[in-house]
């Protein structure tokens, strides 16, 4: 796992490339490396930063040149030793134990066909020296971020967006249309970029740049055909061997040449990977984390330390307990800075402070559960979806009097939360809406008059086509089932925009790679060839996987009520971040640009402290916006408005 950055055929590449790497340096502390070669009218820049995990050595070094092939990679590839195998038999011969030698070898037999057989996470640039040509891959479901700006006939390139503005010197220009998308998401879909110019690499896709100024683009693996297959396979009465899928890719991402640990919740998926994990590392490390004891109260979270300690005595690992009463003034800018983009996922936080306390104690690898929600119909918005399908045959008269009582009931008290109230709240704004609007509600900040009343006016025509674009991703399938219709969805935006965005920038902020098991491409197979109604059975959300994790875990890991890996928000509210909050509403960037209006921005704050409706999440985005947009446009000269 590491950083990697480069130009092709860009002004004094030399220099640039060495600003964009040098911005990585926390993604790879054990090395740094630099390759150049002409290309056509300029040359080609390769920049590296290691984090060392596989063969420690100096084989394993990059950039990795060989016999006219440059690479600079990110990422592991868990059937590595598979594809060493058949190039050894084929002649081929290693001089390393890495994969990143076995990727070079297998490009160099195959060129892009090695595509689809490689297994893992990824994100790599290789150049061809003989005909002058780059190539930018990045892998099946984009655990591994990659981005690209492209200027005239040059390109550069990098694992973080911060690396690009810096290499551009400042130029860059704020996408607002992308600032839209992230309040309604709180998150940047995968299809937008924050800066204009800039964009990421789609997963499963590859860009190859000439010496003549040609561009091509390809895709090797496509989810909506994946999930296709899966439902054919479905149809055909095939229905997978879920638990041995999920052993055999735990196993894989274990592969390590140093400590591997895991993150523990208590959870149905992070005690399945850990108990796995245990059988193959016995004493294997976990971290897991708990909260102030009155924020805890405050946000009714459930008591996940407990499940994680049953989990780490019955299988003999090591757990950390790490408890979160963070600075939050202090981390929010930090955080900020390093998730590159405007995302409002407190999680990150939780991330980033469990990997700094892993890599103080020496771990560089560690196991997560995330994708499981996703793949398995996990989260409440699927079954609240599924069940919003049962209360609209409840007669109209009836719904309207559930929807009046529920409107009065307040969200809090002045000592806690009440959780319950705000489930139904949010149940009822979507549970009478059309499929895929409700899908969209179901885990979004905002409706559309909403979102329309809290921007810019001249925004208007940027919200539809924010809107417009999550109906036609959600609409891309020909899947005659509706779980799975929402699990695809997820997949394609939630997952890559969302969850393993912030997972790996948080993570490599602590120079700690995280590895994603049930983000694995023959996981992701098998779990499209499981039936919606396997997925959710009655109330149960993701009963396929848990009746896999049966045969490994007791019934009351198993069966447990959902956990959250989430933080205190109506806590840090209430009491850290109140000043703060004040503070952008009346004087912020935003709010003085004009692309957020102060009175609505007000309406929420009063709303929520008033305890009339739950906004935390809503303003802690904001936060995080107006910090990003604060150093995104200092020093540029240029006009704030929207």
């Amino acid at each position: 796992m590491c950083g990697i950055a480069g130009t092709y055929r860009w002004p004094d590449g030399k220099a640039v490339t060495d600003r964009l790497t040098d911005v990585l340096a926390h993604r790879g502390p054990d090395g740094a490396g630099r390759y150049s070669h002409p290309a056509g009218d300029g040359e080609v820049q390769l920049g590296h930063r290691r984090l060392a995990v596989i063969d420690l050595t100096e084989t394993g070094a990059q950039p990795m040149v060989s016999d006219g092939l440059a690479l600079t990679y990110n990422g592991e590839l868990y059937n590595a030793p598979e594809l060493r195998a058949e190039l050894t038999a084929a002649g081929v011969h290693f001089r390393g134990t890495s994969d990143t030698e076995v990727l070079l070898a297998a490009w160099r037999r195959w060129g892009t066909e090695c595509l689809p057989r490689l297994r893992g996470m990824f994100a790599f640039a290789i150049f061809d020296e003989r005909t002058g040509d780059l190539v930018l891959v990045r892998d099946q479901l984009g655990v591994k971020p990659l981005f690209l700006l492209r200027r005239g006939g040059g390109l550069m390139f990098a694992s973080e967006l911060k690396a690009l503005s810096a290499g551009a010197g400042g130029t860059l220009e704020v996408d607002h249309a992308a600032l839209v998308a992230s309040l309604l998401y709180y998150w940047v879909p995968d299809s937008r970029c924050a800066y204009r110019e800039a964009e990421k690499l789609p997963p499963g896709s590859w860009l190859r740049c000439g010496p003549d100024g040609r561009v091509e683009r390809g895709r090797f693996w496509n989810l909506r055909e994946v999930a296709s297959e899966g439902q054919e396979r479905a149809r055909g009465g095939e229905q997978p061997d879920l638990a041995a899928v999920i052993e055999d890719s735990n196993r894989r991402h274990l592969l390590s040449d140093v400590p591997v640990a895991t993150f523990l919740s208590g959870g149905l998926d992070s005690s399945y990977l850990t108990a796995l994990a245990a059988r193959q590392q016995p004493g294997i490390s976990a971290y897991t984390i708990g909260f102030r004891a009155a924020d805890a109260r405050f946000e009714a979270m459930p008591d996940d330390l407990r499940y994680a300690r049953q989990v780490a005595e019955r299988y003999g690992v090591d757990l950390h307990e790490i408890e979160i009463a963070p600075n939050v003034l202090d981390l929010l800018p930090r955080m900020t800075y390093h998730l590159d983009e405007p995302i409002g996922d407190p999680a990150a936080i939780n991330t980033f402070l469990i990997c700094s306390a892993a890599r103080t104690a020496g771990v560089k690898v560690m196991l997560s559960g995330m994708g499981a929600d996703e793949l398995f119909a996990g989260y409440r918005k699927h079954l609240a979806n599924v069940l919003a399908l049962r209360y609209q045959r409840v007669p109209r008269p009836l719904r309207r009097g559930v929807a009046a009582a529920v409107d009065r009931l307040p969200v809090a008290t002045s000592r806690r939360g009440l959780r319950s109230v705000r489930f139904a709240k949010r149940f009822l704004s979507f549970a009478e809406l059309p499929e895929e609007t409700a899908f969209r509600r179901s885990y979004t900040m905002y409706d559309q008059a909403e979102l329309l009343a809290l921007v810019s006016p001249d925004l208007a025509g940027t919200v539809d086509d924010v809107l417009g674009e999550h109906a036609e991703v959600y609409r891309d399938n020909d899947l005659d089932d509706f779980v799975n219709r929402m699990c695809l969805a997820d997949a394609r935006m939630f997952l890559p925009g969302l969850n393993l965005a912030y997972t790996d920038r948080s993570s490599m902020a602590a120079s700690t790679e995280v590895r994603v098991p049930y983000v694995d491409v023959e996981v992701v197979r098998a779990a499209f060839a499981v039936p919606g109604d396997r997925k959710i059975v009655g109330r149960q959300g993701k009963a396929a996987l848990k009746q896999a994790a049966s045969a490994t875990l007791p019934r009351e890991i198993v069966y447990r009520p959902k956990g959250l890996f989430s933080a205190p928000l109506r806590a840090w509210m209430s009491r850290d971040l109140a000043p703060l909050v004040r503070e952008v509403v009346h004087d912020g960037l935003l709010v003085n640009s004009g692309f957020l209006r102060r009175d609505a921005l007000a309406r929420m704050v009063a709303e929520d402290a008033a305890g009339r409706r739950d906004f935390s999440k809503h303003l802690w985005h904001v936060l995080s916006l107006e910090h990003w947009y604060r150093a995104a446009t200092s020093g540029s000269g240029r006009n704030h408005a929207a």
